[in-house]
């Protein structure tokens, strides 16, 4: 990867020099389906979908900054603000897959997978390595639906957040801080639409941050990582799965108890819906390998039909 500086100013506040660089992987990256797939919901303050761009608000340790995504050939060109720019640019890579190893994955265990696999070259998994954010997002997403649980993502982003400098498309926000997650008044919570089981967890994972980041980094393997996560009070397997896959790219990851996602694994594989015993059958040929499949299901477009109405989301700040 090559990083230069340049010229140019940035249009919102801070106003700074961008930086610049360019990642050129060994394989062919589709960046929407790799790094797009971060984004919770369309209104994420952190990850805008903008044309062919894609544009991520991120903390890092030197501050917050702003990197913009495109891709141009076989190129990965990177532009980012802000004080954070080049730990942000340094992490391109991994955002992009770079660490993402699929040696062993054979798709010809189902020809659907195989099929899909041959259309989808490009589909990498994606790390932040960022282990809090993604964990406090996997615990807002309990037990509510995508739109509930977006909307609280939002909220709280933007409101506790840090303005994301550079010429953001829209505005947007880096995600707060471990310790300002943890000052979130009660009431805050309560007006976001975010139930006390939830909060109470986001704010004791909030206290040891640092300690778990450190450990679910440090740890060798999926066991290891799902050990570490689920001996969390209020974190269980699907929470420590939704963390891993974004945080860690692991390729092992399942998200056993999503509301949804057995059914479409076993509509894919069989053209019926199954529950979690049957999606872990149906993936255990793919051992080592099974978010990777998951991942070409949701890219092929194939999804059980809709047998009724969308749940509902239940409004509990009135009670």
């Amino acid at each position: 990867m090559t990083l230069t500086t340049d010229a140019g100013a940035a249009d919102a506040a801070p106003r700074a020099h961008p930086r610049e660089s360019v990642y050129r992987p060994a394989a062919p990256v589709d960046l929407r389906a790799t790094v797009g797939m971060l984004r919770r919901g369309p209104g994420d303050p952190t990850t805008v979908h903008d044309g062919p761009v894609i544009w991520r608000a991120v903390r890092t340790p030197s501050g917050p900054a702003t990197v913009a995504l495109r891709a141009q050939g076989r190129e990965i060109r990177a532009t980012a603000w802000g004080s954070g720019a080049d730990h942000a640019l340094d992490a391109v890579p991994r955002l992009c897959g770079a660490a993402d190893d699929p040696s062993g994955f054979d798709p010809s265990h189902h020809p659907f997978i195989a099929e899909v696999a041959r259309r989808s070259p490009g589909i990498r998994l994606s790390r932040t390595d960022v282990v809090f954010d993604a964990l406090a997002c996997a615990i807002l997403e309990q037990k509510v639906t995508g739109l509930e649980a977006f909307r609280a993502w939002r909220l709280i982003v933007t409101k506790y957040g840090e303005r994301a400098p550079g010429p953001t498309p829209r505005p947007m926000f880096a995600a707060p801080t471990a310790e300002q997650w943890r000052r979130i008044p009660s009431w805050e919570w309560h007006r976001v639409g975010v139930q006390p089981p939830q909060s109470k967890t986001i704010v004791r994972v909030a206290e040891r941050a640092e300690s778990i980041s450190r450990a679910l980094l440090a740890a060798q393997d999926g066991a290891d990582r799902d050990r570490i996560l689920t001996s969390l009070p209020g974190v269980g397997v699907w929470t420590s799965a939704e963390t891993r896959l974004r945080a860690l790219g692991d390729p092992d990851a399942v998200s056993v108890g999503d509301y949804h996602l057995a059914h479409e694994v076993g509509y894919a594989l069989t053209g019926h819906r199954t529950d979690d015993d049957g999606m872990l059958e149906l993936l255990a040929p793919w051992a080592g390998h099974r978010q990777r499949v998951i991942r070409l299901i949701f890219a092929s477009g194939v999804s059980e039909p809709r047998r009724g109405p969308r749940l509902s989301p239940e409004d509990h700040r009135s009670r």
